[in-house]
């Protein structure tokens, strides 16, 4: 299992809005949002079962980015 620096706090990232030009607010992984306990599973078990087949094997992280001004959302890659 590898390690996300951006879950752990190790770094921090500054993404712009593809919309609008703001600043994005990283939300966290985008499984915490699955359902009510999906927080709680196996981060490599959700990735078999997250909808994107190469992010277990190429050690990805996809997280979900908001944007306050225009109310869009991205869905980024964040190598782990």
């Amino acid at each position: 299992m590898s390690i996300c620096s951006l879950c752990n706090g190790f770094s921090d990232v500054q993404m712009t809005c593809k919309t609008c030009g703001g600043v994005l607010g990283d939300m966290g992984k985008v499984s915490d949002y699955f359902d009510d306990y999906s927080a709680y599973m196996e981060i490599d078990q959700l990735k078999v079962e997250n909808g994107y087949p190469s992010d277990l094997a190429n050690h990805q992280c996809i997280h979900l980015f908001y944007c306050s001004t225009c109310h869009s959302e991205e869905l980024q890659q964040i190598q782990e």
